[in-house]
């Protein structure tokens, strides 16, 4: 079996392209990094460390690259050939490999006609519809029809922390022993790909908003509050007791939204907490802040980690979110020049001050209550 995954940085090596390898697939990765493109190539496979007290090394084989600037038909060819296609290549790139993939379908169609799978496997709630989208805008009106009937882009929901590193070997990846990846069934009808390590659900969005409001959500308190007192690393800020207190009060209220709304078992909702929470506190995949905390715009917007599980609290037990207030305050003191997202945050708020810039980020009705508690929560922070 062949496999195409487009991004070949630590995540695609040490999460999806370790799983694929495990399941039987030779696995071609696109991408524009020439040097990871040649070391895929001339090596031909990559270890991926286990970050734990007891690591453990796993070699993935029948590996190879193309970069996709230099070689488009390449490209072409391998989608034409490819039992499965999968990506991280983060939200924001998405749309600029959808013309070369609507390329490689496009021709696949006429050579071959056979049924294929795509899964962006993001950070993102629907990453493989939204990736399905950018595609369309790029076949004509006629072919739309046949594109729907032969090519599934099921949405997932992925989970597996991969800290910034830089090894000696350039392909070595470090990643938690942990992982999920969840992956809707409805899509696929009796031809879901078989990988090992996928779970397939009827109904993705519990999963999703799960993951978002639980790993995303805990990972944003220990990145901005951390950032705040002046830490550099999650870890650090994990040992900090203000830090872990208030990133369990975040979780639970994250937490009573998704039962609520969900109907997650409560016992088994919070042993997911636990476990999280346990997994920012391993030394050995501890990240920067600064890494985590990135692109805060994006991650104060309206269906994102912070403003959507505090609005479905309030909504759902018409409590206030104290707790994810005191984050999102946070994250509005974030301060990073060499993020463009920080320093575009710090000069909104600069020009029209803490409660305007929050409701044009997050999207909130002036009258919205949410605003008033960051405000207060803002001036708690400065006392």
């Amino acid at each position: 079996m062949k496999a195409v995954h487009f991004g070949a940085g630590n995540i695609g090596r040490g999460f999806i392209g370790l799983l694929l390898y495990q399941s039987g697939y030779q696995t071609t990765f696109v991408d524009v990094n020439q040097q990871l493109i040649e070391a895929l190539n001339e090596k031909k496979q990559y270890n991926v460390i286990l970050a734990a007290e007891k690591s453990e090394e796993q070699t993935v084989k029948n590996v190879s690259g193309i970069n996709s600037l230099e070689d488009r038909e390449k490209v072409i060819d391998a989608i034409v050939e490819a039992d499965m296609i999968t990506t991280a290549i983060g939200p924001t790139v998405l749309p600029l490999i959808s013309e070369l993939l609507a390329q490689g379908l496009e021709t696949r169609n006429k050579e071959t006609g056979s049924p294929l799978t795509i899964i962006a496997c993001e950070n993102m709630i629907g990453g493989s519809s939204f990736l399905k989208e950018q595609v369309f805008n790029h076949i004509r009106e006629e072919e739309k029809a046949i594109f729907t009937e032969l090519y599934h882009f099921p949405n997932a929901a992925v989970d597996r922390i991969v800290p910034n590193q830089v090894n000696e070997d350039i392909l070595e990846v470090a990643v938690e022993p942990y992982y999920e990846w969840v992956v809707e069934a409805q899509s696929f009808g009796s031809e879901e790909p078989t990988v090992q390590g996928i779970t397939y659900v009827k109904d993705l969005t519990p999963y999703i908003e799960r993951k978002l409001f639980t790993v995303n959500t805990g990972h944003a308190v220990a990145a901005y509050l951390g950032h705040y007192l002046n830490y550099s690393t999650i870890k650090a800020a994990m040992d900090d007791h203000h830090v872990h207190v208030l990133m369990k009060g975040a979780l639970e209220e994250s937490g009573e939204a998704l039962i609520q709304i969900y109907g997650f078992n409560r016992e088994e909702h919070q042993q997911y907490i636990d476990t999280i929470m346990q997994r920012f506190m391993n030394p050995y995949i501890s990240d920067d802040v600064t890494r985590v905390g990135r692109g805060p715009l994006r991650k104060l917007g309206v269906n994102d980690r912070l403003i959507r599980p505090a609005t479905l609290y309030m909504d759902v037990t018409g409590k206030e979110p104290t707790h994810l207030a005191t984050v999102i305050a946070a994250t509005l003191h974030y301060i990073n020049t060499e993020d463009e997202e920080a320093v575009k945050l710090q000069q909104m708020i600069a020009e029209v001050g803490y409660g305007e810039a929050l409701q044009r980020i997050a999207d909130l009705d002036a009258e919205h209550p949410l605003l008033n508690l960051v405000l207060k929560k803002i001036e708690e922070l400065a006392t």
